[in-house]
C-alpha cells in the first residue's frame, strides 16, 4: 500500500514539473500577446485622433479667416542689431483689408535709420509681397504633420504638432504648432523659413503667438532672430493690440452688408 501512495506521490510531482515548466514557456508568449493587442488599438485611436484634430483645426481655422478682415490694429516694432550696438522703435496703424490685402498706415519711426531701412522696412516688405503668394496656409496639402503630444500653459490644454514643409516655398516653415484643445486655433507657431523672404535676409526663426477671444485667434506677438546679410543678427519683438473695425473698410460696404467679426 505504501508504494501506491510513494508512485502516486511521484506521478503528481513529475505532473507538477510538466505544469511549471508549461507556464514557463507560454506565460512570456501570452504576456506578448496580451500586450501587442491594446498596443495596436492604441496606434489606431491615436492615428484617428490626430487626423480628427488637425481636420477641426484647418476648418476653424479658415472659417475665421473673414474675421480678421475689415479689421485694423496698432503695430509695435521693436529692433536691434547687437553687433553694432544699433535700436530702432516703429509703431504703425495696421490695416487688413476686407479682399486681405495689408497695408501700414502712420509709421512713426524712433532711432537708428539702419534698423529702420535694413531690419523694419524690408520686414514690413516681405509680409506685404507674401501676400501674393497663393497656399500659404498651414494645411496638410503644404505641410506634413507629426503629433508630439499635449501640454499645459496658461491654463489651456495645447496639442503639439512638428511640421515639415511638402515643398520649400517662401512662406513656408518648419518647427512647431500648438493647437488650442478647445477652440482648435492656434495659440503658438514657431521654427524656421525653409526660404528666404529677401535676398538681404539669410536664415529667419520666430515664435508667433496668439490670443484667442470669442472664437478668433488675434495675432499677439512675434519674436524673431533674423541673420542679416550686412550687419549680423537682428532681433525684433512685434506686438499687436487694439483690435478693431477698420471704418473705412466698413464705411465703403454696400448697404446691407454687414462686417465680419
Amino acid at each position: 500500500m505504501q508504494g501506491v501512495h510513494t508512485a502516486a506521490r511521484v506521478v503528481e510531482q513529475r505532473l507538477q514539473g510538466l505544469h511549471n515548466l508549461i507556464w514557463k514557456v507560454a506565460t512570456p508568449v501570452l504576456i506578448l500577446t496580451l500586450l501587442s493587442v491594446p498596443v495596436a488599438a492604441d496606434e489606431s485611436a491615436e492615428d484617428t485622433s490626430t487626423d480628427a484634430i488637425i481636420d477641426r483645426y484647418v476648418a476653424n481655422t479658415q472659417a475665421q479667416e473673414s474675421s480678421l478682415r475689415g479689421m485694423q490694429m496698432d503695430m509695435d516694432i521693436n529692433a536691434e542689431l547687437p553687433k553694432l550696438q544699433k535700436q530702432g522703435k516703429l509703431h504703425a496703424l495696421r490695416h487688413i483689408s476686407r479682399v486681405g490685402q495689408i497695408t501700414y498706415q502712420g509709421l512713426k519711426f524712433i532711432g537708428d535709420n539702419t534698423i529702420k531701412n535694413d531690419v523694419v522696412v524690408r520686414y514690413l516688405r516681405a509680409e506685404t509681397e507674401s501676400q501674393n503668394i497663393p497656399q500659404m496656409g498651414i494645411t496638410p496639402k503644404n505641410y506634413k504633420f507629426k503629433y508630439k503630444g499635449v501640454l499645459e500653459q496658461d491654463g489651456r490644454r495645447l496639442y503639439v504638432f512638428h511640421l515639415t514643409p511638402r515643398k520649400k516655398r517662401v512662406g513656408l516653415f518648419k518647427g512647431e504648432l500648438w493647437v488650442d484643445a478647445s477652440t482648435y486655433l492656434p495659440y503658438r507657431e514657431s521654427g524656421h523659413f525653409v526660404k528666404n523672404p529677401s535676398i538681404f535676409l539669410k536664415k529667419v526663426e520666430f515664435t508667433r503667438d496668439y490670443e484667442i477671444r470669442d472664437g478668433i485667434a488675434y495675432p499677439k506677438h512675434i519674436e524673431s532672430t533674423v541673420d542679416t546679410r550686412f550687419w549680423g543678427k537682428a532681433e525684433m519683438s512685434i506686438e499687436f493690440s487694439n483690435y478693431s473695425p477698420d471704418p473705412s473698410e466698413h464705411a465703403s460696404m454696400p448697404s446691407g452688408e454687414e462686417p465680419s467679426r
